[in-house]
């Protein structure tokens, strides 16, 4: 897979490509990542990139003609550009897991006071990672492209996020380690007992348990099986 991020900081990008599991990934050959300047495709002296907004109003926006010369040249055929911005749709883990298929993603990067609107005719899709504004779209592209990366073949192993909170539709269930007692709190006996069905219901027990009481909105979602409903239904005897 290539991903290239369009930014008016990609020094900004240098430390989350250079350590970890992305850094792992690029040097296995798993993930290009590409940084562009933005600022090399202007053709003013200075490098400008912005300019004030018709109509009046605070800040500074992102001319369209730059940013179309730069999707333009580094963007391919098979290419899925995503712009981030507060107002696109709300990134989510089926959405990671649809992107980390394509072998070619563009992420544009906003900054200032956002983009000239007419840019949204040459992207595939607005994307938001939350409900909030940040200075730019540099810590959004980086969440998004984190998301995608640790999904691909090789990255991780593929047992380490088949349970992720949001991969199954739940929340993840409790995780534990050593020491077994600390300070007086143990580790579940279920999870040391070393049968593996008790640990699998126990975890789909705790689950459920997590996503009732966090985000039931989540279960709207879903399609329970008989377990489940069962589980829930003493989930909600002993918690309402």
């Amino acid at each position: 897979m290539k991903i290239t991020i369009l930014t008016l900081f990609p020094d900004m990008f240098l430390p989350f490509i250079g350590e970890s599991i992305i850094k792992r990934a690029i040097d296995n050959n798993i993930v290009t990542v590409e940084l562009v300047d933005i600022r090399d495709y202007s053709l003013e002296k200075h490098r400008h990139v912005d300019d004030t907004p018709y109509g009046g109003g605070a800040g500074m926006v992102l001319k369209v003609d730059i940013l179309k010369r730069c999707l333009d040249a580094n963007r391919r055929p098979n290419s899925k550009v995503l712009l981030m911005t507060p107002q696109g749709k709300q990134y989510n883990q089926k959405m990671a897991e649809d992107y980390s298929k394509l072998d070619d993603i563009v992420i544009m990067c906003g900054h200032y006071e956002g983009f000239d609107e007419r840019i949204l005719k040459y992207v595939d899709e607005e994307v938001s990672i939350g409900d909030y504004v940040l200075t730019g779209g540099e810590i959004a592209a980086m969440a998004v492209a984190d998301s995608i990366i640790r999904l691909l073949k090789g990255a991780t192993r593929d047992e380490s996020h088949e349970d992720d909170s949001f991969s199954t539709g739940l929340l993840e269930y409790p995780q534990f380690t050593r020491p077994y007692e600390f300070l007086g709190d143990k580790v579940p006996d279920v999870l040391v007992n070393g049968n593996h069905e008790l640990i699998r219901k126990y975890r789909l027990y705790e689950s459920l348990k997590k996503t009732y009481l966090r985000r039931k909105d989540l279960l709207d979602k879903m399609e329970l099986t008989k377990e489940m409903q069962e589980m829930l239904s003493q989930i909600k005897r002993e918690n309402d």
